[in-house]
């Protein structure tokens, strides 16, 4: 777009490569972005802005802009725990370690471990966050998280996890009684306050989430289906992790988790499936056709030897797949530049084929396609989008020399490299400093939560300094 001039705007960013992630995939060297409000107003070659005035110019040559991230999948109150449950694989994780410190959560707890993950993300470049949040999963605790992410300066949505009554699956996979804490009427009663506390269109959203799509009763999910019908937004669930889900659903109800789905008519564009891994052929062109999202977790998936997504196959469904960090108890750090790399090793990985997955197809799923997934009017830089956007450091030696930065910014670039995080069209995080929350506070407090937790689960023998 050729801005006309000369213009005015609020905050103008110029002398970047911007790498706009548009439809026509245009990268601007040197560009410009102007903010004017929470929207973006112009977007172009820098040279075409020599003559706009703005009431904060940011010089960003030797840098790149991008769309900020989009995480679409986490759980924040995971925080405490970062570093702990090494080397088990899914069932035995969540059994012997998860869910027990999940029990023992407080909300104190998860106010703490949600500042430290708020604090994290803006560091890093993500500037909407899907927090998958379900311990303690009452009304107040989930309402008290969706407020600490708005006002840490982020977009987001607080999935609250539904569980219910403990189901014969669960029964067999070991889950305990405590996890177990509301019927299925106080689930659907209490989703339904917090949603109408925080309906479509908030800052920070509230979406059904039954918890997983293998153990929750079918008729619970149906109703978090419907409740996400009833207030126009969208749904989570846990689909398909283990290569075991499907088939002990299969066992169950004599059919798999998503062809369920797809039949009794609760697939659509308003579920969001976190992992998807084990999904078959019918299944995977059943999520497309209903232009579901899928949140794609390669740092968890590796760390829990899951498997990987079957991406290209997802993508050419018409799937909105995003990238997620799982949580800092299982992917460990919030970090989508991560994230993106090993989303691409993954799909190599998997398939023996260099040309699987590129990075532009990462950078896709961290931006333009987060943003689909997640709902909102961002994920692009362009005339009319939400002003969520990034400013990295290219300068940095193991950067150097940067011959194509969507390159650079996949394989080479980390989460310290970002340098400005934008929401809004507010600057939220610059050159280190968190300026909507007190980092150093949330450190410390997550830090004194972290040990009361430990303790009072029992799990103080998971941190022993050298596993045998």
């Amino acid at each position: 777009m050729t801005p006309p001039s000369p213009q005015h705007c609020d905050l103008l960013l110029t002398g970047g490569t911007v790498l706009t992630v548009d439809d026509a995939r245009t990268v601007h060297q040197p560009g410009a972005v102007a903010i004017t409000g929470t929207r973006i107003v112009a977007v172009g070659p820098a040279a075409e802005f020599t003559d706009w005035q703005a009431d904060t110019v940011i010089d960003c040559t030797g840098r790149a802009v991008l769309p900020g991230f989009v995480d679409g999948h986490n759980h924040l109150y995971q925080a405490l725990a970062r570093g702990l449950g090494e080397g088990m694989s899914i069932v035995p994780w969540l059994c012997e370690f998860m869910w027990p410190y999940s029990i023992a959560m407080t909300h104190e707890g998860a106010m703490a471990a949600a500042r430290l993950g708020a604090v994290e993300a803006l560091r890093t470049g993500t500037t909407t966050v899907i927090d998958n949040h379900y311990a303690p999963s009452d009304l107040v605790t989930t309402l008290a998280v969706a407020d600490v992410i708005e006002r840490a300066g982020l977009r987001g949505v607080v999935a609250r996890g539904v569980i219910g009554e403990r189901t014969e699956i669960a029964a067999r996979r070991g889950q305990p009684e405590g996890l177990f804490r509301f019927t299925a009427a106080d689930e659907i009663a209490m989703t339904r306050d917090a949603l109408q506390h925080r309906p479509r269109g908030s800052k920070v959203e509230i979406w059904p989430a039954p918890l997983n799509l293998t153990y929750v009763d079918q008729k619970l999910v149906r109703a978090c289906v419907e409740l996400a019908n009833e207030y126009d937004t969208k749904w989570h669930t846990h689909c398909c992790e283990s290569a075991k889900d499907p088939l002990g659903y299969l066992d169950a109800y004599g059919v798999r988790p998503v062809q369920w789905l797809a039949k009794e008519g609760l697939l659509d564009h308003r579920a969001t499936l976190a992992h998807a891994i084990w999904l078959d052929d019918a299944e995977i062109e059943q999520v497309g056709a209903a232009g579901a999202g899928v949140a794609h977790n390669p740092s968890s998936n590796a760390y829990l030897a899951s498997g990987t997504v079957r991406l290209r196959e997802l993508r050419e469904s018409g799937a909105a797949v995003s990238l997620g960090s799982d949580g800092p108890s299982c992917g460990h750090r919030q970090d989508l530049f991560e994230a993106m790399k090993l989303a691409v090793y993954a799909q190599r990985l998997s398939t023996l084929d260099p040309t699987s997955c590129r990075a532009e197809d990462a950078l896709e799923l961290a931006t333009r396609e987060g943003a689909r997934y997640a709902g909102i009017d961002a994920g692009v830089l362009e005339p009319g989008r939400l002003a969520d956007l990034i400013v990295v450091d290219l300068g940095r030696p193991h950067l150097r020399p940067v011959h194509r930065a969507v390159s650079s910014l996949v394989y080479a670039a980390r989460g310290s490299d970002v340098e400005i995080t934008i929401v809004d069209g507010q600057i939220v995080y610059r050159d280190g400093e968190c300026l909507s929350i007190d980092a150093d506070a949330a450190v410390a407090e997550s830090e004194y939560q972290a040990e009361q937790l430990i303790s009072r689960a029992g799990m103080s023998g998971l941190r022993t300094p050298w596993a045998r």
